[in-house]
């Protein structure tokens, strides 16, 4: 896969995070976590799908992609 860059590794770990707690990320709720606007966030959550990091969930919602780790926090 290719790099991220840091707005959209922002995006990425707020998605991840968001994964954990088991909800699925929203255009408004990764916007808040970010501190980024809307369009900002949708430019990078664009960009993460097209690359395979995302997939599109319906509406504007978002899961994480395939991925080879796991999500653990103790």
């Amino acid at each position: 896969m290719q790099a991220l860059s840091d707005e959209d590794t922002r995006v990425y770990e707020a998605v991840a995070s968001l994964a954990v707690e088991g909800r699925m990320a929203h255009v408004a709720d990764v916007a808040h976590m970010t501190d980024r606007s809307e369009d900002d966030v949708r430019r990078s959550l664009v960009a993460l799908v097209e690359t395979g990091w995302l997939v599109p969930m319906g509406g504007d919602g978002y899961a994480l992609g395939p991925h080879d780790w796991g999500l653990e926090y103790h």
